[in-house]
């Protein structure tokens, strides 16, 4: 049971912690796992959030720990034995306001597992220095892949999460194409002569202006030459276009087939290295091109750590009304950040 239990409980109350998310944002829903409590499970749970600025935590603690003034997004309600047809107890929310600290109440004691949180990053861009570049793409802010070609070893939605990547199952890679010619040859300029490329969209948290471009290849070491050289495994390139929420969801629908035209170079074709960290400078400064979406194009096919788009958010900001609740609650692997 690698779980919460509290002793049997013999006073007045119930007992109740307190978590810190991981990344402030907007709640979508819950899942109350209590995998192998099948005799001393919490018999009733409720959750209250509660949005707390950066630092001011700490103050509050003596105050808030006890208090009634949290927001209440599940309502006392009974869980499910352990047994594993039954396990997850899963709650949706409806909420938009961002949350930074849930409260898990279990009534009157026992033990649960596991307490997941879902949901989208969601910052303050009212907050901090305007001349300091921020990741406007990572899921910390609410960044989001929306579209990609192959995952067949880890999704895209990977190399926008938090920090570095752990390995290479925290990365998006892709399986080895099957178009690939017997031998490989590359052109003049060393770029490998391949008919097929992998691709991955994402939606930036906020529309802006890309400066800097970094690409981690962490992990992704591929094979060394008689030398002991690193071998270049392939290259890559980064596109931006401007999307409305409506167009965005038509583009999902066509399987992101969208003209030529509509994409605008942010990073020429640019040869990677293996398990190396690479930054780089954008096109757009000079263009001043603000973006919404961005594509990630690695030919021919591989795996790559972590995409950082790095900027300024622009002003243009009503090209993409507030997210609507979802209406059923599921969680999918790679497409909710686990807050």
């Amino acid at each position: 049971m690698d779980g919460w239990q509290t002793r049997r409980k013999r006073i007045p109350g119930h007992d109740w912690c307190v978590v810190q998310l991981g990344i402030q944002g907007v709640i979508r829903g819950f899942d109350v796992d209590t995998s192998y409590f099948t005799g001393d499970h919490a018999p009733r749970v409720s959750i209250q959030a509660a949005n707390f600025e950066e630092g001011a935590w700490g103050t509050l603690v003596g105050s808030f720990l006890k208090s009634d003034d949290w927001s209440c997004l599940v309502p006392m309600t009974e869980l499910t034995p352990g047994n594993p047809a039954s396990s997850h107890n899963y709650f949706p929310v409806t909420s938009q306001q961002r949350w930074s600290h849930v409260r898990l109440n279990i009534f009157p004691d026992g033990g649960i597992a596991r307490l997941r949180v879902y949901g989208t990053g969601q910052k303050d861009w009212t907050a901090g220095d305007p001349k300091e570049p921020l990741d406007l793409v990572t899921i910390a802010y609410g960044g989001a892949c929306v579209g990609f070609s192959n995952a067949h070893f880890g999704h895209p939605n990977n190399i926008i999460g938090v920090g570095t990547a752990k390995s290479m199952a925290d990365g998006w890679e892709t399986a080895r194409r099957l178009d690939r010619p017997p031998i490989l040859e590359n052109d003049e300029n060393g770029i490998l002569l391949v008919p097929g490329c992998e691709w991955a969209v994402f939606r930036l948290a906020h529309p802006g202006v890309i400066t800097q471009i970094e690409i981690d290849t962490k992990y992704f070491k591929g094979k060394r030459n008689a030398t002991r050289k690193p071998l270049i495994i392939g290259t890559c390139k980064v596109d931006g276009c401007i999307l409305t929420a409506q167009e965005e969801e038509d583009m999902v629908r066509q399987k992101w087939d969208l003209p030529g035209h509509k994409w605008k170079p942010l990073l020429p074709v640019t040869k990677l290295k293996p398990d190396e960290m690479h930054v780089l400078d954008s096109l757009t400064p000079e263009l001043q091109d603000v973006i919404t979406h961005a594509k990630f194009t690695i030919t021919p096919d591989g795996g790559v750590s972590r995409l950082r788009l790095k900027g300024f958010p622009s002003s243009i900001c009503l090209l993409r009304p507030r997210e609507k609740p979802m209406m059923r609650f599921s969680v999918k692997a790679g497409f909710r950040a686990n807050l």
